[in-house]
């Protein structure tokens, strides 16, 4: 399987060199590695200098957009289902000096305040058979770096390419993706996207159907009025019996309950408020959608409880294969990293996914009591990682510690379910 994956990108390289230094760089990135930089790769790769790996990022002729491309087909091909949803997020990177593409201090949630990082702006694909990155761009602040000529010279940022806000990559993502032909249906996103009225104008042109989280202080136009009312305010209004309890998806600590409400405010039966509220809490969050054509409240609660998927994605991405590993400054060679991370994640979610397939193609399908709990990313990655490190393991041995783990880890989910449940 990893023969075919690697097939898939093969012709985007010229030459035979650079070909095989990128199968040995996803090889790398799949290994047990700590640090996943040229350097340790070049070492697992068993190459002198990690010259062979600098070139691959830096100065190697090929396209990095067309390996995305091969990317996003491979996971839409293995992942594709009906209930397809795309997710914009973005997440950071923490760098030292200035001389990185796209670097400022600016704020990033990765590390929860102001830091001297890197921004990268994502798009996942989240069904009900997994969940992966299909596209990136890197955010290029505009005072700092769009107008500063010299700087983008010695970054090498392309002449062609132009300050746009996250909410614009992300509508330029979304827009290449449903023109490769992904049979998406939804968008989902945070409050910095849900903000932007460009972004839903271009999912309402697309006749895409979007749940984006937007703040408390939107204002909504309620019952045809003239006047727009804060969603906070919406929400105090409502009566009880406008609340449901219903589940978001499995999270780490089992299903997520929450109450939710939704309140039409447009006169067309497409576009409404949805507020969930947290029942231990109290806390609320607030959701603009619009629909192309009519949906229960059922949908919009799935649609929501999927956004927490690209944060999995992320997760996964810089624990298991080093998407933020990387020692590199030039703007070809950090979608280079970036892109080559995505493969190598998108393998793993497509093994952990055909390790499945009955409960993926029936995503409710009940356990039994005795199974251990499926194969996920990170366990994949560990098998992988062992079988690759000399001197190697048998794949049976291997595969009896993994069963003997899962089917402690299944015990172990199971009393804490339990203990929920006894709780209330």
């Amino acid at each position: 399987m990893f023969d075919q994956a690697m097939a898939r990108i093969a012709g985007r390289f010229r030459r035979v060199e650079p070909r095989a230094t990128a199968r040995a760089f996803v090889l790398g990135l799949l290994s047990g590695v700590e640090r996943k930089n040229c350097w340790r790769l070049a070492e697992q790769a068993g190459y002198a200098r990690p010259g062979p790996m600098q070139r691959l990022l830096r100065s190697a002729h090929w396209d990095a957009d067309e390996v995305r491309d091969d990317v996003r087909a491979y996971i839409v091909e293995h992942l594709g289902a009906d209930d397809g949803v795309l997710i914009a997020d973005e997440t950071g990177f923490l760098k030292k000096g200035t001389a990185s593409a796209g670097v400022q201090r600016q704020y990033t949630g990765t590390a929860g305040r102001i830091e001297n990082t890197q921004v990268g702006v994502f798009l996942a694909y989240a069904s009900s058979r997994g969940r992966a990155l299909i596209d990136r761009r890197l955010y290029l602040p505009d005072t700092a770096w769009s107008r500063d000529t010299e700087r983008r010279t010695r970054a090498g940022v392309p002449d062609q390419v132009e300050f746009a806000t996250k909410p614009a990559l992300a509508g330029q993502m979304i827009v290449a993706a449903l023109d490769a032909g992904i049979g998406a249906s939804w968008v989902t996103g945070d409050e910095a996207y849900g903000q932007d009225p460009g972004l839903r104008a271009l999912l309402e042109s697309r006749r895409i159907g979007y749940v984006l989280a937007v703040a408390c202080k939107t204002r909504v136009r309620i019952n045809q009025g003239r006047t727009t009312v804060r969603a906070d305010a919406v929400a105090d209004r409502l009566p009880a019996s406008a609340w449901h309890r219903q589940n978001a998806g499995a999270g780490a600590k089992g299903p997520r309950y929450y109450d939710w409400a939704w309140v039409e405010i447009g006169t067309d039966g497409h576009r409404h408020l949805l507020t969930r509220r947290n029942s231990t809490t109290g806390e609320l969050a607030f959701y603009l959608c619009w629909t192309p054509r009519p949906v229960p409240l059922s949908e919009l609660v799935r649609v929501a409880g999927m956004r927490w998927c690209v944060e999995e994605c992320f997760q996964a991405a810089k624990g298991q294969v080093g998407l933020d590993h990387y020692q590199v400054r030039h703007w070809t060679a950090w979608h280079r990293h970036i892109t080559l991370a995505m493969l190598a994640l998108a393998f793993l979610v497509v093994l952990a996914a055909d390790a499945t397939p009955a409960r993926t193609a029936q995503p409710n399908w009940p356990a039994r009591s005795t199974d251990p709990i499926d194969l996920t990313v990170p366990e994949i990655r560990h098998l992988l990682g062992a079988l690759l490190k000399p001197p190697a393991t048998t794949p049976n041995r291997l595969l009896t510690w993994s069963n003997w783990r899962r089917h402690h880890q299944a015990t172990a989910r199971r009393s804490h379910y339990r203990h929920r449940l006894a709780a209330g």
